[in-house]
């Protein structure tokens, strides 16, 4: 048995605070101890109170002056696209067809794909995040190399090969029967083993027949514990060649619907171009959403309403999106998630991105049992926030004692200069 403890000043979230909970949704606790028993939570209570009743040889890390929060959970990153990060486009299909798809072929080699999965890896780390849904690409040594190098950081995190067998260049094409085979074959490989897991991984509609998508619908009626990961309604270009391929459906998400894959564990990017009936079906079904606001600003794809997808009773997780997105940091995306939302009308509370950045995205996941907070038994992932980082930081976060305002100030002004040091089940990285 490891026993150790972690003195720091902590800030997490025991609720959605926007869902009436109010103040009792986030706690925040100064000079607290997290005491960590073999990798897990065993309890978090003021250092005056737990310091006394501690035996002299528990090792205590020494944090005092900086924010502790919940390691941060991105629903929704590509690896592959490490490379096409900042790369100018017009919008999203040009963007594809210009870099992603040429970036994606390197990824036959399983050189390439290891060289990548540690640069990708080593960059959530050093930003705090410390579980995310990736998408690898069509080669299977894609997921093989990603799933080594997350394997041997011990993260909890979420892949799958990515599935196409159509509207997409030859050298990135599977089949539906293809598809199945090296899926299940890399299920049963990979999926549950130590902190990982398997997501189902279509890359959207438009690039997979009837065929392959009823064949994913297979796999997870025989997987039914595997995720399930896409992207939906992210353009109004791409939801009217989804209208124009799929005509039987009602909606871009109702051809998921109808393949079988909206259910609890499916996680879909951007759902930025839904309607009333596709937001309650993801609802009744457990469909969560990933919330992508620096990619959905850089392809110029649109704004996605959080307060119009919490009425409904989706689920939203935020998302970097890389290399969409322009930020491996989650600091960042919320940063620019709060900006997404002002434009539409809508302040979000700190509290509510801190949950959208942790707990949320724990939820989204089906992963609130394991991690997203401090509660007793979770998972001990956690960062480490340096209020002082930079002298603008210093500044501002010098003015008021407040967590949550300081947390909101670290968002606003912080990267990854912010973020002192991470923590995977306990051990800083």
């Amino acid at each position: 048995m490891t026993l150790k403890a972690i003195r720091a000043d902590f800030l997490h979230c025991l609720a959605d605070p926007g869902a009436g909970a109010g103040a009792t949704a986030c706690e925040d606790l100064a000079d607290g101890l997290l005491v960590i028993r073999d990798g897990l939570i065993d309890g978090l209570q003021p250092a005056a109170t737990l310091l006394p009743l501690l035996g002299g040889d528990i090792e205590i890390e020494d944090w005092r002056g900086h924010l502790v929060v919940p390691g941060f959970v991105d629903t929704h990153a590509h690896y592959p696209q490490v490379d096409v990060i900042a790369s100018h486009a017009t919008q999203l299909l040009d963007w594809l067809e210009r870099y992603t798809y040429p970036e994606e072929r390197k990824f036959a080699e399983r050189s390439h794909a290891e060289a990548v999965a540690t640069f990708f890896l080593d960059r959530l780390i050093e930003n705090g995040t410390t579980t995310a849904a990736v998408f690898c690409t069509v080669h299977p040594q894609s997921a093989e190399a990603f799933f080594a190098a997350a394997e041997q950081r011990n993260l909890r995190m979420i892949a799958g090969k990515c599935l196409m067998d159509r509207h997409c260049p030859e050298y990135l094409r599977d089949t539906a029967e293809s598809a199945y085979r090296e899926s299940k074959a890399l299920i049963e490989r990979w999926h549950g083993k130590g902190r990982l897991g398997y997501a189902i991984t279509p890359r959207f509609a438009p690039t997979s027949t009837p065929a392959q998508l009823a064949a994913c619908g297979r796999l997870a009626r025989e997987h039914p514990d595997t995720w399930i990961q896409s992207h939906v309604a992210e353009s109004k270009s791409e939801v009217t060649w989804a209208r124009e391929l799929f005509p039987g459906s009602r909606s871009y998400l109702d051809v998921y619907d109808r393949a079988g894959l909206l259910r609890e564990r499916a996680v879909y990017g951007h759902c930025i171009w839904l309607d009333d009936a596709d937001r309650a079906r993801m609802a009744a079904s457990g469909t969560a959403a990933a919330f992508c606001p620096t990619s959905n600003l850089f392809l110029g794809s649109g704004l996605y309403d959080y307060r119009q997808a919490s009425a409904a009773g989706v689920t939203t997780g935020l998302a970097t999106d890389v290399g969409g997105g322009t930020s491996y940091s989650m600091l960042t995306t919320m940063a620019e998630g709060y900006k997404v939302q002002q434009l539409l009308g809508t302040n979000l509370h700190p509290a509510e991105l801190l949950y959208l950045a942790t707990l949320a995205g724990a939820q989204a996941l089906g992963l609130a049992h394991r991690i997203g907070n401090f509660a007793p038994g979770k998972e001990a992932d956690f960062a480490v926030l340096a209020p002082a980082a930079t002298p603008q930081l210093a500044r501002r976060t010098g003015l008021r004692e407040n967590a949550l305002d300081r947390f909101f100030a670290l968002m606003m002004l912080g990267d990854k200069r912010a973020v002192a040091a991470t923590y995977v089940m306990g051990n800083r990285f």
